[in-house]
């Protein structure tokens, strides 16, 4: 039997005309919308879309995955691979950057393409190993014994099956210098029901202390069964943090970001990192300048506890981390 959330998986809107037609957007939007999409593929799943207000092309989440004509416009240091990771992938599937830590890109597939993503240009093709070839990335955890951590990314790592993911995780598990299990994900957010049971199986069954890292970037993403999802996973014995993205028109004001660090303590998700903007090509239209993201920080401070105040954030290529802002 399939799983429920694969099924909403495979429905997600795919078409920019369909997009447009179910947020009952003006006409004029449409022309944008498929220039966009020729770019980087619209990819929307129901349970995302019933969040947003129709008619409204300002909605902060609409505006998180409606392509434009501005993402065809060549901007001056926007790239194809603007944090250089090309540069660190000695094996196939396998970045390594930072001392003690590597990312393994579980699955080339997300649930939903953001149009700001910082791999939208990045090449899956040539990074989605066989069974056969992670063994031999697997081999280069096995004989590095400084790394600590393994970081399951993508795409989005829980676009992968449970079976997949379980294989993976056992292997990681059976490495025993290994310390820790990082999940990068935006799946529990934009289709809630992928924490199922056969998520929870896998995910209890490792030694691995396990740390889910999930990305959202606004309040109104947090709907109930977001929350219900994110307790679930705490109750498997996950930490749980969350990233953000700072977004022109979708949480660059104090009060937004004011209300999704709020929303996320009630889902039981401490603030981790807010993210600068990448600089990748086809996402300028988002960019908000350091100053402006450096007074928004400090605003949040004034409103918040400390420990609902996320880190301000740039990835510098080279660098031996993130850069605090």
């Amino acid at each position: 039997m399939t799983p429920a959330w694969q099924s909403q998986l495979a429905r997600a809107v795919r078409d920019p005309r369909e997009l447009c037609r179910r947020l009952r957007l003006d006409p004029a939007w449409l022309p944008g919308a498929e220039t966009g999409h020729r770019l980087f593929e619209v990819r929307v799943p129901e349970a995302f879309l019933a969040r947003m207000r129709p008619g409204d092309p300002a909605d902060p989440l609409l505006r998180q995955v409606l392509p434009l004509d501005a993402e065809a416009a060549p901007t001056p240091g926007y790239v194809s691979d603007p944090l250089a990771e090309a540069e660190h992938t000695p094996q196939r599937g396998l970045i390594h950057k930072y001392a003690g830590r590597v990312l393994l890109i579980a699955s080339p597939a997300c649930a939903v393409n953001c149009r700001y993503c910082f791999r939208r240009h990045f090449p899956y093709a040539e990074n989605s190993p066989s069974r056969a070839q992670w063994e031999q990335t697997l081999d280069h955890l096995r004989d590095d014994t400084s790394i600590r951590e393994a970081i399951l990314s993508g795409g989005d790592p829980l676009a992968a099956s449970d079976r997949q993911l379980a294989w993976l995780v056992e292997r990681l598990d059976a490495i025993p210098h290994l310390k820790r299990l990082r999940i990068h994900t935006r799946l529990p957010v934009v289709i809630p029901d992928r924490v199922d049971a056969g998520l929870l199986d896998w995910l209890t069954a490792t030694r691995l202390q396990t740390v889910v890292v999930l990305h959202s970037n606004h309040a109104n993403e947090i709907d109930d069964a977001v929350i219900a999802a994110c307790r679930r996973l705490t109750q498997a014995g996950a930490t749980l943090l969350n990233q953000s993205v700072l977004l022109r028109g979708v949480n660059d004001s104090v009060e937004a970001l004011a209300a999704l660090s709020e929303r996320l303590f009630e889902a039981r998700v401490l603030p981790y990192y807010l993210h600068m903007l990448d600089p990748v090509a086809g996402a300028a239209h988002f960019d908000v300048p350091e100053f402006e993201a450096r007074e928004l920080v400090a605003g949040l401070r004034e409103s918040l506890p400390g420990f609902l105040v996320p880190k301000l954030v740039r990835e510098i290529p080279g660098e031996a981390s993130k850069t605090p802002l």
